[in-house]
């Protein structure tokens, strides 16, 4: 009888694709195969690519040399968005056999009759507008929280991105399948989930393959908060003309929705978000931030920003710099602005050279730095509840609060995926913050 096969999986990119590849990986599971860690000798290495910043795409070429480096043998598949946008690019890298595009990624087993080394890239990609089936998924075992796809694609056309173009039109999982699958969560003892997607306010569309809608964002909201044995759901990132009053409201009230909220601005200036093409106004984001604040005042609220958009002059950078220096929120998310082909912005007039968008990158992490600090500050004193995460680091055992605080404690491996209440006393060197016991834990 021959050796079962072995596969590892890299992963680049957002939530989704860690979730994407966990389903993947279970469908090789189920072929027969074992899954390794990627610095291990497989058999098969596949790489779930992401191509949101330039960054990923060079980290490709890397990742496909250190998976050589293990076998050179070994039958080496790329996924995901970057394969999709360009199956070409990547099937031309040295070593990749097989570029999988945004519909066949799912059905990647029943490509595996050879595993010969090709000496190009064979690549099995569709019409992106052949990409409006919803395959669900959810990933588990590589963390103490699972990340849970609600939905998938985008009808935004915002000019700077190519989402659209690597994941096809807005579509949904049903209602009863995410609760199936929120289930299953449960039952394997996890106690996070974190609902992700490429925009999740937008969940109902395409439930059935059309446009037709059966349920909203608010609706699967409050089918999850029912969910027994889900301590904790986090919701990860929406759009703020999308995160209405009766969703922030229910989140408060709620027995399992944490009061943390990430909600992408990109730009505070409007004249940069109209050409950006971004479905709201300054104002709107003013709004649900202090929506959130009212409802829930110890609210962690992250905010993501793009830097170096074509046509942001030095007074629209300091605009949004000043805007989120007032605003009360906890952390940024900064993106330096990169030209991706097939987008409106590659075209846009006023360019930023490359040195003042790095230069701006760099003034708004700090300023993230300095509101991550200030909303750690805000916390210490009060009462809140921990999960802790499973890794030793440098002899210190990592958690999150509720609301996002990130916390430390020396090593102790019985902590792992526990939830504790604690109340939170100062702020350590490297940030974190220090804490006392409400209750003592019991290790046995």
């Amino acid at each position: 009888m021959s050796a079962q096969k072995k596969v590892a999986f890299y992963t680049l990119g957002c939530k989704l694709n860690f979730s994407e590849t966990s389903t993947i990986a279970r469908s090789f599971q189920n072929e027969g195969f074992k899954r390794v860690e990627f610095d291990e000798v497989a058999d098969i290495y596949v790489i779930n690519t992401c191509s949101v910043t330039d960054n990923a795409d060079k980290r490709f070429k890397t990742i496909v040399k250190s998976a050589l480096k293990q076998n050179e043998k070994a039958f080496l598949i790329a996924i995901g968005c970057y394969a999709q946008l360009k199956p070409e690019e990547l099937a031309a890298v040295d070593g990749v056999d097989m570029v999988l595009g945004a519909t066949e990624k799912f059905k990647v087993t029943d490509y595996l009759n050879d595993l010969t080394k090709n000496d190009m890239g064979e690549v099995h990609s569709c019409e992106i507008e052949e990409a409006d089936f919803y395959v669900g998924s959810y990933s588990i075992g590589d963390r103490t929280r699972a990340f849970l796809k609600v939905q998938d694609g985008c009808d935004y056309k915002c000019t700077y991105c190519t989402i659209p173009l690597a994941r096809g039109i807005s579509r949904s999982d049903t209602l009863n399948n995410i609760l199936h699958n929120a289930k299953e969560i449960s039952e394997k003892g996890i106690k996070e989930i974190v609902l992700t997607g490429v925009n999740i306010g937008d969940y109902g569309k395409g439930e059935f393959g059309n446009k037709k809608h059966e349920h909203t964002f608010f609706e699967l909201v409050q089918a999850l908060d029912k969910v027994k044995g889900i301590h904790r759901l986090r919701i990860s990132s929406i759009e703020p003309n999308l995160l209405k009053n009766e969703i922030i409201e229910f989140v408060a009230e709620s027995n399992s929705f944490v009061p943390h909220f990430h909600i992408p601005l990109q730009s505070g200036s409007d004249e940069l978000l109209k050409l950006m093409k971004r479905r709201y106004l300054k104002e709107t984001y003013t709004n649900r931030v202090e929506a959130i604040k009212k409802a829930m005042p110890n609210a962690c609220i992250g905010v993501d920003v793009i830097v170096g958009f074509p046509g942001e002059t030095d007074e629209l950078f300091l605009e949004t710099y000043n805007y989120l220096n007032e605003l009360d929120i906890s952390y940024l998310h900064v993106f330096t602005y990169s030209e991706r082909p097939n987008t409106e912005a590659i075209e846009m007039e006023g360019v930023v050279p490359q040195k003042v968008r790095t230069k701006r990158s760099k003034m708004l992490r700090g300023l993230s730095v300095k509101k991550r600090r200030a909303f750690y500050e805000s916390q210490l004193g009060n009462e809140l509840t921990v999960l802790f995460e499973s890794e030793n680091k440098e002899g210190y055992i990592h958690g999150f609060t509720e609301n996002y605080v990130k916390v430390k404690t020396p090593w102790n491996p019985e902590l792992i995926n526990t939830l504790h209440t604690i109340q939170l006393t100062k702020i350590d060197k490297d940030g974190l913050v220090r804490f006392d016991w409400v209750k003592v834990p019991t290790v046995n």
